[in-house]
This record gives structure tokens, sequence and C-alpha cells, in this order.
């Protein structure tokens, strides 16, 4: 297993930003990339740190047909607390008229696209607390295994925010379906991992020990199919799953957010 070194002190200045990520970990194991968010025990949040990482990281697959499966954990206490509500504010108090603000939401959009769109297959492996954004992240992996203890929570409509993060409610209501979560944004009640599976947001749980060993059993089959095969199904299956989402505006959710966050601070 390698981990992911910075770029020689003499290459070029964008080479080092796109090969030295500082908001995540990544670690290469033969065709399974390991991406682990928190490295450094910050805040379980999504920044734009975070996301710029990730938008390079998944940008820069494209060029790396080596990398067949990628899974994505955390190495803090809960897998993610959703974004970072206190940088969406600074960003309005810079930026009055919410530029700014929708230029940190976009990046989420692109995120959760490219996200989706990568040819290698996606595994999300969840722990502790998966909120708001952190579950919207999630959503868009291919595979989804929680620990049993793991909690879930939609919070934007109970902290008074439109649930647009990343073009995540359509994606929601592709996997899980439109009845079971509309009932979990209206209320933002929280929701255990049982209900996670019942409902389709997780496909497998176990005890938190034994978490790494059920994505273990995914990966090794995927590693021996053939490729064409893997990444012209993962295709198909966004397609369909798109044609859930004909009527979606998710490129409004930046809209959305901004403007309610500026009527909030009296903009």
């Amino acid at each position: 297993m390698t981990e992911s070194a910075p770029a020689p002190a003499h290459a070029p200045a964008s080479a080092r930003a796109r090969t030295a990520p500082k908001a995540v970990r990544t670690e290469q194991d033969g065709p399974v990339l390991h991406v682990r968010l928190n490295p450094w025990g910050q805040s379980d949040t999504l920044d734009t740190a975070v996301l710029d990482d990730l938008i390079t990281l998944l940008d820069d697959l494209h060029e790396r047909p080596d990398v067949r499966i990628l899974t994505l954990s955390s190495l803090g206490t809960d897998f993610c607390l959703g974004a970072d509500r206190g940088e969406y504010q600074e960003a309005l108090a810079a930026d009055p008229s919410g530029v700014g603000l929708r230029r940190i939401a976009d990046k989420a959009h692109r995120l959760c696209q490219a996200l989706e769109n990568t040819h290698a297959v996606t595994i999300a492996r969840l722990h502790g607390r998966v909120i708001g954004a952190g579950l919207a992240l999630a959503s868009f992996c291919d595979l989804r295994a929680g620990a049993d203890t793991s909690r879930f929570r939609m919070p934007e409509v109970g902290i008074g925010l439109p649930p647009a993060w990343g073009g995540a409610m359509g994606r929601l209501v592709s996997e899980a379906g439109a009845s079971r979560i509309r009932e979990l944004m209206l209320t933002s009640e929280v929701f255990d991992a049982d209900t996670a599976h019942r409902i389709g947001l997780l496909h497998r749980t176990a005890p938190l020990d034994q978490l790494d060993t059920v994505i273990d059993a995914w990966t090794r089959p995927l590693v021996r199919r053939a490729p064409e095969a893997l990444v012209l199904t993962k295709r198909m299956l966004a397609g369909y799953a798109r044609a859930d989402r004909a009527a979606d505006v998710s490129l409004l959710d930046s809209h959305l957010l901004a403007a309610t966050l500026h009527q909030r601070t009296g903009g």
C-alpha cells in the first residue's frame, strides 16, 4: 500500500497542488484507492479545502485507469457532520451579493457529479454520525456500508435551510424513494443504521470492527471483473437513475442556499 506523497520540489506549482492533497489522505493498494477524510483530526465537516481536494482527485482519475475502486471513509470520530456553515456565513459576510457562497455551493455540485461519473466503483465506509452534506456525499457512491452504530440525519429544514447541497435531493430520492426521504427531510429526525439499510441508503451494516471485512468482501470480486464491463454497468445504472431525475433542478441549489442565508442575515 502506498500513501500519496508531495510532488518533487522542482515540479511546477500546479503539479504540486494536484499531487499533494492536504485535506484528505490517499493510499493506493493495487487497483484500490483509499480516500480518507479528516486526516489531521480537524472538524468533521466538508469545507472548501475538502471539496477542492476531492474534486482534483476525481478529475485526475480520468487519467488513471489503474484505479478501479475508490473507497471513501473518514479518520475522524464521525464520517461527516455536514457542510461547514461557518464558512458559508464568512463567505456571505465577505460578499453580501452571495457570489462567493454560490461558488462554494457549486463546488459541492461538481464534486457529487464527479463522484457519480468516475469510472472507478466507489464505496462509502460510514461510521459515527453521517449528517447533511455527509450523507449527500455518501449517497453518490455506488456502494455504501455502515457501522451498526452509525446515526444519520438530514438537518437542513430543522435549521431553516433548504436541502440544497450537491444536487443530492434527486439522488437520495432515486436511491431510497420519495416517501421516506420526504419524511426524513421534513422531520429532520435522527435515524439509525437499520433504518438506513431498510430504505436503501445503506447496502450493508456491520459492527464497526467488522466494517473493513464487508468492504473487502466487495473489493475482492470487483477487482477480478473485466474493467470495461464494470464501467459500462456503472454508466448504465447512472443513466437509469438519472431518468428518475428528469426534472432535476439541482443546478439551482447554490442559488437557493445563498438566497436563504442572505434573507436570514437581513441582506
